[in-house]
């Protein structure tokens, strides 16, 4: 009995080194839970087409877009644990989502396999380029000063650009009304119009609305300044010393991968981010990349459900 127990056990270890020798043997599916064009998908591509090299196999990047990524988290969770299909997700999917939408049943700090994260992002307050603000700090005098008159758009009740607008309003203690759209696009038009006074946009689309003067940008969320924007302040030094917000993204798979394709995935990621060209097309994007194992991956989404569970629910946010 003994002998059997020890060949089944040897048997299940060849399997495993067997597998993780092989992978991947086919190409890999790569979910992203927003639709073709935006930055997160636009990142996507960008990270597929190299870890496809690194791998050498296609990373085919499959857009299953709808309820905030929630869809693609679905389907990643219910998917076959061999490492074939992988969800590239952005933050608001794993830390703001499922604290508003009362249908999400994923958990996510427990229901996946966690690769690692792969690039931090920024996000910048826009405002309309004639509101008579040019500093945080005026913007929310004149907040308190017009009750009312402020307004902030966002992609959607619940995005992280509303939660954003939320914490800000938060922290200063000023009421500003919360204009929701289906998506960036139209948010930022009527910023630029006037209709609405400001938002908050990540800051590889936003730059070319600054940079053509459509609208100006008072502060980034990160504790430094990013990059990209090296003359706009943070919010930190506007005054909200507390203020150190970055968006991420990150790649995780179906809860039962094998550890030895993880660890195959995790060492695929480091090579991708020492790549010169590839760290070259993220800092375009004004990404910052934060390459790293499962665990600090686990550890971001609990510590940014504790911080936007607080959002939400002073705010009394929620969706069906």
């Amino acid at each position: 009995m003994l002998r059997i127990m020890l060949a089944g056990a040897v048997l299940a270890l060849a399997h495993g080194a067997a597998l993780a020798d092989t992978y991947p043997s086919r190409p890999v599916r790569l979910l992203v839970g927003y639709a073709p064009g935006g930055p997160v998908d636009t990142a996507a591509r960008i990270y597929a087409d190299y870890m496809g090299r690194v791998l050498k196999q296609p990373v085919i990047v499959d857009n299953r877009a709808g309820a905030s990524g929630a869809i693609a988290a679905g389907m990643t969770t219910s998917a076959k644990p061999d490492g074939y299909t992988l969800y590239f997700v952005a933050s608001p999917t794993m830390t703001m989502t499922p604290l508003i939408q009362k249908s999400v049943s994923f958990k996510p700090a427990h229901d996946f396999t966690y690769v690692g994260l792969i690039t931090d992002y920024t996000n910048v307050l826009l405002i309309n380029k004639d509101f008579p603000a040019k500093n945080v700090d005026e913007l929310v005098s004149y907040a308190r000063k017009h009750p009312g008159d402020v307004s902030f758009g966002s992609a959607g009740i619940g995005a992280s650009n509303h939660l954003s607008a939320e914490l800000l309003a938060q922290m200063t203690g000023v009421k500003m009304l919360h204009v929701p759209y289906k998506g960036n696009a139209p948010a930022m038009a009527d910023v630029i119009s006037g209709k609405v006074t400001f938002m908050f946009d990540i800051t590889g689309t936003a730059i070319g609305h600054i940079q053509g003067g459509k609208v100006r940008a008072l502060a980034v969320t990160s504790k430094t300044r990013n990059p990209a924007l090296p003359t706009v302040p943070t919010l930190v030094e506007s005054g909200l010393k507390q203020y150190d917000l970055t968006g991420w993204y990150g790649l995780v798979g179906p809860l039962g991968m094998p550890a030895d394709v993880t660890e195959r995935l995790v060492k695929a990621q480091q090579t991708v981010g020492q790549d010169p060209a590839f760290r070259a097309r993220m800092a375009d994007g004004g990404y910052d990349l934060n390459i790293t194992g499962p665990a600090p991956l686990q550890d971001r989404i609990k510590k940014e459900l504790a911080l936007w569970g607080n959002v939400v629910k002073t705010a009394n946010i929620e969706v069906e």
